[in-house]
């Protein structure tokens, strides 16, 4: 494509860009960017508002880019502050190793593997030492931290705000140190963190990365931004049937977001599919085209031609669905885990508050047969229902 049609490609679905003069000269080079995309493995699952970064990663490897898969596994010890009203404990070593392995396993259904590096950022960090992070603290002002919306929130409401938790954003620069990153995407709630990538390339020497912000992922209700823990997301590892149901239950007015953010259908071609809803089409028959779009994606073209069959089926006793999702939880340590927590971490509960009230309400079957909330589960396979729709395989090991 040429630079006008890449430029608007890569403008699609982006809040910001920081500065988009230098981001045409780059694209003039010629030269193959290097485009990096940090994350966390702050918990075992992506959703697809995780996925709206992986889009845009998608696209600069569609125009020849090399894209940096960068999991934050020594920033995950320190904890990200951002949006945080607490300081937020840190990952334990073996949770982030976890988590991260879950990463990579979901991130190749949507990146090229040819065009993408997957690092780590203990990989330089782990090979640091104290001297190297004293200098590295030196180079910013308490002042100049405070100037960030959440610190400064903290501060004035005078809730605690960890030392360590300074560094944060100071790490995060200096991956694109040692990336030699020409371009780095994030969310714009990471602004801070993106910019301070800039100012430490610029005091190395090197040319400073494009910053690239995508907007938050509204979730299902339109108007939270997508997160587990409020229970309005689609996780990217969920059942064909219960993907479609929740993507195809998302209101009008979010269609258009969502076909902006996740779908790679052209801009074309989303002009084309608002026009006939402007002719009369059916809304309902557009969101069932971008739920089959996205459970292909992550599940392949047939689950997505006979995803609506499972879509909103109530589970029939002693009739085990077909599709029925097979999930794994390990005991870590512990010789049996509360039934609670198992649906909560089996996805059969938006969260635990969720899970408490379904057990309260003896709507939590093993085996067919209704427990009590003070059930524990030791290692083995059991078949759990949630509810009338939600049910899985779940091994304890």
């Amino acid at each position: 494509m040429n630079l006008e049609q890449a430029l608007a490609e890569i403008s699609r679905g982006t809040e910001e860009i920081l500065v988009q003069e230098e981001l045409v000269e780059k694209l003039k080079s010629g030269k193959k960017l290097r485009v990096k995309a940090g994350f966390d493995p702050t918990a075992p699952d992506l959703h697809l508002g995780h996925t709206v970064l992986m889009n845009k990663m998608r696209q600069f490897q569609d125009m020849g880019h090399t894209v940096i898969f960068l999991i934050g596994d020594f920033t995950g010890l320190i904890g990200d502050p951002t949006g945080k009203s607490a300081t937020r404990p840190p990952l334990t070593p073996d949770e982030i190793a976890a988590n991260a392995q879950t990463y990579k396993d979901q991130v190749f259904k949507i990146l090229d593997p040819e065009k993408t590096e997957i690092r780590f950022n203990s990989e330089w960090f782990g090979e640091k030492g104290a001297d190297f992070m004293i200098k590295l603290a030196g180079q910013l002002s308490v002042a100049r931290m405070l100037e960030r919306d959440d610190f400064k929130k903290r501060f004035k409401s005078n809730q605690s705000i960890s030392i360590h938790e300074f560094l944060y954003p100071l790490v995060q620069g200096y991956d694109s140190v040692a990336l030699e990153a020409d371009i780095e995407l994030g969310g714009t709630d990471q602004k801070f963190n993106l910019l301070m990538g800039r100012e430490l390339q610029k005091g190395e020497g090197q040319d400073p990365q494009v910053v690239i912000m995508t907007p938050l992922l509204e979730g299902l209700d339109g108007e939270k931004k997508m997160s587990k823990s409020l229970g309005n997301y689609v996780g990217v590892s969920e059942a064909p049937g219960t993907m479609f149901q929740k993507i195809v239950s998302i209101p009008d007015s979010l269609m258009w977001r969502w076909y902006e953010l996740l779908s790679f259908k052209s801009l074309q071609e989303i002009d084309q599919l608002k026009a006939s809803v402007e002719q009369g089409a059916n809304p309902r028959d557009i969101k069932i085209e971008l739920a089959k779009e996205i459970v292909a994606r992550f599940h392949g073209e047939e689950a997505a031609a006979n995803a609506h069959k499972g879509a909103g089926n109530i589970v029939k006793e002693g009739e085990v669905p077909e599709g029925t999702p097979e999930v794994t939880i390990d005991l870590e340590g512990q010789a049996d885990l509360p039934i609670g927590a198992v649906i909560n971490k089996a996805d059969l509960a938006s969260n635990s508050a969720q899970a408490k009230d379904m057990l309260k309400n003896g709507r939590v079957k093993v085996e067919w047969e209704v427990v009590e909330p003070s059930l524990k589960l030791g290692a083995g396979k059991y078949l759990i229902q949630a509810g009338k729709k939600k049910i899985a395989w779940v091994t304890i090991q």
